[in-house]
């Protein structure tokens, strides 16, 4: 686990936990990518196992990603900070906004030093571009940092990207006011939140095999909790929604985008 101490301050490096899974390595397998070892694979076959749907969430979690990344380009939003990352896909944030407006900046953001390392590897290819290793849990952190200050002016609006995140972190609502304090009007808030309301056993399950294998825990919530996430943020329409793909089965994730 990587902590942040004061601002552009970094803790000691510590080595990589590869026994055991990662969730941005869990992830990137339901994508269909290659960056996930043995131990990563076998826990997301055992959540397939109760949750067949699994793959087309992290699938539609994407797909709303890029839609809202859209949604707010063409409301003029040049900057863009994507807080737990995860691994680089094909398509990354930054691409995804510079089809729809030009002159972006992007900061991604992730704790995992393997994440960091292909962020820096494949996605920085010009100034405009940053990836820093740091704790969303310590939002002063993040904001101070020297990627962040350099690239994302505090007086114009920011997207804060916080894609199938906030379900590892038990004290959300208080990380997103920290992210959320000095925002500028126009800012945006783009989230997706695994929930248990559409599929609760099965949901849980999941979510204990997950936390037995890789020592992470899970916090699916209601959608009630998914709007309150939202803070001082307002929800554009059509609010907090279920994300579902082509694919039949329950929802498990909720999306939505609030702007201040």
């Amino acid at each position: 686990m990587n902590e942040m101490t004061t601002a552009g301050t970094r803790a000691p490096e510590s080595p990589l936990a590869l026994h055991r899974p990662g969730p941005a390595r869990v992830q990137d397998y339901l994508l269909g990518g290659k960056d996930n070892y043995s131990c990563d694979r076998r826990l997301a076959h055992r959540i397939l196992e109760v949750l067949p749907q699994a793959a087309e969430a992290a699938r539609a979690a994407r797909a709303f990603l890029a839609g809202s990344v859209r949604l707010l380009a063409e409301r003029g939003v040049r900057q863009f900070v994507d807080l737990g990352c995860g691994l680089p896909r094909d398509d990354n944030l930054h691409q995804m906004a510079a089809r729809h407006i030009a002159g972006t900046r992007v900061v991604y953001v992730d704790r995992d030093p393997l994440v960091i390392a292909h962020a820096r590897a494949l996605l920085i290819d010009d100034g405009n571009i940053a990836a820093l290793r740091a704790d969303v849990r310590d939002p002063d952190a993040v904001l101070g940092s020297p990627e962040v200050r350099r690239l994302i002016d505090p007086s114009e609006p920011v997207a804060l990207v916080l894609s199938s995140v906030l379900h590892f972190l038990p004290g959300a609502a208080d990380i997103v006011a920290g992210l959320a304090a000095s925002a500028a009007p126009g800012s945006a808030l783009v989230v997706s939140h695994l929930t248990a309301d559409f599929a609760p056993g099965a949901t849980a399950e999941a979510a204990r095999r997950y936390r037995e294998a890789s020592g992470v825990p899970l916090y699916p919530r209601r959608g009630a909790d998914v709007a309150r996430l939202l803070g001082p943020f307002r929800p554009l329409p059509p609010g907090v929604v279920p994300l579902t793909g082509p694919a039949p089965g329950d929802p498990l994730l909720y999306g939505a985008v609030g702007v201040r």
